[in-house]
This record gives C-alpha cells, structure tokens and sequence, in this order.
C-alpha cells in the first residue's frame, strides 16, 4: 500500500475515542418529580410476597398533589407519608411527642406510629444521639428496632432484614387490633440511608416498582431525599437480585403442584450451552459459522489502526 494510500485511509465502522479517564459505570438517572401527581403510574401490591390484609389498602391520592410546589425548607426537619402505614423522616421527628402520637392528618386515617426503624452507623456519634429516641419510643411503649451499618455498602446486606421487620410488624397490629400499623423509618437526617431503606421495600412489596419508580416515589413525598450515585447503583444490584429470586420462585410453582409435587407436565428440554471444546472431527465450517453469528451484525469496532 503506497504512504499517499494510508494517510488517505478511512476506517468505516464507527469507533470509540480514546480516553485516559478511570472507566466508571454509566450514570443512572432518575427524573424528578412531576408537580402533577396524576402523572405518576399507579401501583400494585405484590400478594406473593405480602399478608393479604394489605392487599385491602387504599392507595388513591397516595402523592400529595402538587407536593413540590408546597414544599419548604422547614419539611425536611419533618416526616412524610410514603405509603399510608409507611413514614420517612429525621431523627427529629423520632423524637416529636405529638408526630409520634397522633401521626400526620393526610391519609392513613388516625393513630400514631406503632413502630420506630432507625438506621444508623456503627461506633458513631449518629449511633448515640439516635438512642435518644429509642428511649423516647420505650417510655411511649412504642415498638421500636435498629439496623446497625459499619457503611452505605451494608444496606444491601439489610434489606430483607428491615423489610422482615416493617411486614411483621404490620402483620402483629394487624391481627391485634384489626388495624393497620404505621412505620417510621428514620436516620440522622432521613434523607440517605433511609431513604434507601424504603425504596428497598417498595421494590420487594410491589410488583411493578423498580428501584427508578421506587426512588421516583420517594423523592416525590420528600423532595430532600438523597439517592447519591453509590446508592442508585446498588438498588439497582437489589433490584436484579429481586428479579431473579422472583423468576426462581415463578420455574419452581409452574414445576410443582398445590402439594409441592411434579405436575406431571412435560418438561421443556433446556438449550444446550455452547462447548468449550469442540470435537476432533468438527470442521472449521461450523466455527466460522458461529463468528458470523456472534459478529456479523456489529457496526461499532472499539479500536482503529492509526496512519504510521
């Protein structure tokens, strides 16, 4: 190929330009809040995985209609309503004797809080200043547990404990007292990793709610609620360990009958996967076959041949 060839040389495939950034994960975004709550999907409880007295709730006018233009610097010291036996708050409202006894006057209907959540750190000065209020709920005679964390990274860790925790609870008042129960959870400033802790919930009790409707719901009652990019990413790693055990659990009631049993059901014969090793007398035929396959419809290549 002559010099004037080559400097004149076009690849025609488009390519990636080089960077020397360190590679990072793609953003995750999550839009914001509509100031018409008429525009947010509606909701539906998952019966599979919650007692069946909440399949009862009623969830109309769930958002507040026009929260956003109602919010104010002050309501971030405050609880909101997430669902109508789910609150998210700051410490500060753990610690509110009229909140925790008479609850909020929208949705829900009357009572108080029946149980207090707290997420905290370990070995911090978050962790004493939150025992303030664990005492304050023991002199109420409140219900009240903590979810320890040594980091952010562990709520992944505690969310089918706190998600136990807030179910049964409901479950208990319910079977008591004909009643729905009503959960705060709260942390220092209610706005991180407890804001983490009840979008997990919504995911793992509803079933169309994915971890961008759940932060969407979040932020949609308490605007100051923080989903930083390290939190998005592992709800999303939540949200597909959810998929999956809901996809096991969907192959093994379609393999059993109402006594665990086989259903008798011809099974569907798994694809085979594809061989490391190919046999002696497999021709290359069958290899440029699977290159076709596995290449012929890419129009992207990430690297380019410079010009010398």
């Amino acid at each position: 190929m002559a010099p004037t060839d080559v400097e004149t040389f076009s690849y025609p495939h488009k390519t990636a330009e080089y960077s020397y950034r360190v590679p990072t994960p793609p953003r995750i975004v999550v839009p914001s809040p509509a100031l018409n709550s008429d525009s947010l999907p509606e909701i539906t409880l998952n019966a599979l995985r919650s007692a069946n007295f909440l399949n009862g709730v009623n969830y109309n006018n769930l958002v507040s209609q026009n929260a956003l233009l109602e919010w104010t610097y002050e309501r971030r010291r405050e609880a909101q309503i997430i669902l109508p036996y789910l609150y998210l708050g700051p410490m500060t409202a753990a610690k509110d004797d009229r909140f925790l006894r008479r609850g909020t006057s929208n949705m829900g209907g009357g009572g108080g809080i029946t149980m207090l959540l707290g997420v905290r750190q370990k070995h911090s000065f978050e962790s004493k200043l939150m025992n303030g209020a664990l005492r304050k709920a023991q002199e109420m005679g409140i219900e009240s547990h903590t979810v320890d964390l040594a980091g952010n990274q562990d709520l992944i860790h505690s969310f089918p404990k706190t998600t136990a925790l807030i179910s049964d609870h409901l479950a208990r008042v319910h079977q008591a007292t004909g009643q729905l129960g009503k959960v705060l959870v709260f942390c220092e400033s209610g706005n991180e990793r407890s804001a983490g802790v009840v979008a997990a919930y919504l995911m793992e009790t509803h079933i169309d709610v994915d971890y961008i409707k759940a932060m969407q719901l979040v932020q949609a009652q308490r605007f100051c609620a923080n989903f930083d990019d390290a939190l998005k990413r592992l709800l999303q790693g939540y949200w597909d360990i959810l998929c999956a055990k809901r996809q096991v659990a969907t192959v093994n009631g379609a393999a059993s009958g109402p006594n665990g049993m086989s259903n008798g059901a011809a099974a569907t014969p798994a694809k085979a996967k594809r061989s490391l090793q190919r046999d002696e007398d497999e021709d290359m035929d069958g290899m440029e076959g699977d290159d076709v396959e596995r290449f012929g419809g890419r129009t992207f290549a990430p690297f380019m041949d410079q010009p010398l």
